[in-house]
């Protein structure tokens, strides 16, 4: 038997693979900040190392601020998932943002807050279509404040399940975040676990279940975007 007989038979293009699997994609929301970094980093090099190396760190931080990890959704049918990375920091029946147009009943809310550690795209909680999508400016509190859902710039989906569900999410900026991006338009089908938004720099998000939920996740659980359960949705309507 020869040496090496299971050693990959491209070791240069096996590591590029490995790679690629270790280190995360960038959001490309995020080339222009790193782009810029870099450019900064080049330019203060010249006359000094140190800051060179600090704008250089700086850039490396950035580019992690945007990744953009790869997620397996759940295959069963039936569920809410995260639609963010992060940690519950509220369960609570709330009233979803009046500018959907929904009714002014409340519903269980669960809200997860993001910090400048945790990745900041948000994934789509369910698969279906949106119904509508609904922007509103505001402030710019501590995003871990109750009143931030009520305060802050804001914006919202609409999602009709695949179920006959209304589902609403809602991306809130925080205290740092000045811009939203949200990716999806009125009458766009999506599917659970894709990425559809991002939120700048510290944030929240929330999610609207529809009545007769289970909640599967506790206040100071840290969720998985596009893989942790939220909850189980009601039976499917006829």
């Amino acid at each position: 038997m020869s040496a090496g007989t299971n050693a990959p038979a491209n070791p240069i293009k096996h590591a590029i693979t490995l790679a690629r699997e270790t280190v995360p994609p960038m959001h490309r929301a995020g080339r222009p900040f790193v782009l810029g970094g870099l450019a900064a980093t080049l330019v203060l090099r010249r006359f000094s190392k140190p800051l060179g190396l600090l704008a250089g760190l700086g850039t490396v931080a950035t580019a992690a601020f945007f990744r953009e990890p790869a997620r397996v959704p759940p295959a069963r049918s039936g569920l809410a998932l995260a639609a963010a990375d992060g940690l519950v920091s509220l369960i609570e029946e709330a009233t979803p943002p009046p500018e959907l147009g929904l009714p002014a009943e409340p519903r269980m809310r669960v809200s997860v807050f993001l910090s400048v550690f945790d990745v900041h795209v948000q994934r789509v909680p369910a698969s279906g279509v949106v119904e509508k999508v609904a922007y509103r400016p505001g402030k710019f509190l501590s995003a871990d404040l109750d009143k931030a859902s009520d305060d802050n710039e804001r914006n919202s989906l609409l999602l009709r399940t695949e179920d006959g569900h209304e589902l609403v999410v809602t991306q809130i900026a925080g205290l740092v975040a000045r811009r939203i991006l949200c990716e999806v338009g009125d009458g766009e089908k999506v599917t659970a676990g894709d990425t559809y938004g991002l939120i700048r720099f510290g944030s929240r998000v929330d999610t609207y279940l529809p009545p007769g939920s289970k909640v599967l996740v506790s206040k100071g659980q840290r969720t998985i975007g596009g893989e942790t359960v939220l909850a189980e949705l009601p039976a499917a309507r006829s």
